[in-house]
């Protein structure tokens, strides 16, 4: 007896016509893009097939006499992220709350504290990084303010996405038996939330490693300063024991994080 196959699944006509329509819409997006952008190919082919020769295997030559004086910029540059993550994650916890509606009741407090996290997110690290270095003078301190404001605006989102999640009826149960707003804080609503807020804070020191490479680009310290001199003079021996150790540290971090993270939740 021959094998039956399952009848196939009927597509509406309608969605057929969405699902196109979409895909016709991403392609003529994605045509109109390049079309648009001002690139003469043909000179920049040139330009990599000169400069090829010069610049790749230099970057494949490691400088390793300045393997020290890169792995102490790059150690200051996990120092920079560590601190600017941990500030951020302190700060995002009451705008967290604030922008929850659960944990406010009140849709105004709340749209305020959503505002308020996307007006911080909108800045990028590195404008950030060059007001700080304006504020504070070009230091790691500058870099640390810039990482700890960035990283802000998201972990806040997070944290009041996952506090809009939890179960409310853990919390219903302990008014009803009579706690009080601390109790309920501390034993209803933080042991539900603490292992996401923990996850998504490494996960974005991960994030605001790699961001921390170039901040000292502008003056805000680490490692950034070093691809900042290695490129203006066209060193790229050094620039590419840069590339190895970043490459190393990072990828270590995304390791050591994705476990970390994968024993909380």
């Amino acid at each position: 007896m021959a094998n039956e196959q399952p009848p196939k699944k009927h597509i509406p006509t309608e969605k057929k016509i969405k699902r196109v329509s979409i895909a016709a819409a991403v392609l003529v997006m994605y045509i109109w893009t390049f079309m648009s952008i001002d690139i003469d190919w043909k000179e920049a082919f040139n330009r990599f097939a000169s400069n090829y020769n010069v610049v790749v295997p230099q970057l494949f030559s490691p400088n390793w006499a300045r393997a020290g004086e890169v792995i102490e910029k790059m150690i200051e540059t996990v120092f920079i992220a560590y601190v600017g993550s941990l500030a951020a994650a302190i700060l995002a916890v009451p705008l967290g709350f604030l922008a929850a509606i659960n944990m406010t009741n009140n849709r105004f407090l709340s749209t305020v504290g959503k505002w308020i996290l996307s007006a911080v997110r909108a800045f990028p690290e590195i404008i950030l990084a060059i007001m700080f270095v304006v504020v504070v003078g070009p230091n790691p301190f500058a870099g640390i303010l810039a990482i700890a404001i960035g990283s802000t605006g998201m972990l806040g989102k997070l944290y009041a996405e996952v506090l809009e999640s939890i179960d409310m009826n853990v919390v219903e149960a302990m008014q009803a038996n009579g706690a009080n707003k601390i109790q309920i804080m501390f034993h209803g609503i933080i042991p539900q939330v603490i292992p996401e807020f923990l996850s998504y804070a490494i996960y974005r020191f991960e994030i605001d490693v790699r961001a921390s490479t170039i901040l000292g680009y502008v003056g805000a310290g680490g490692i950034g300063t070093m691809i900042f001199f290695a490129y203006s003079n066209r060193n790229w021996s050094d620039m590419g024991m840069i590339l190895l150790v970043i490459i190393v540290v990072v990828t270590l971090i995304d390791y050591g994080s994705t476990y970390i993270r994968k024993r909380i939740v």
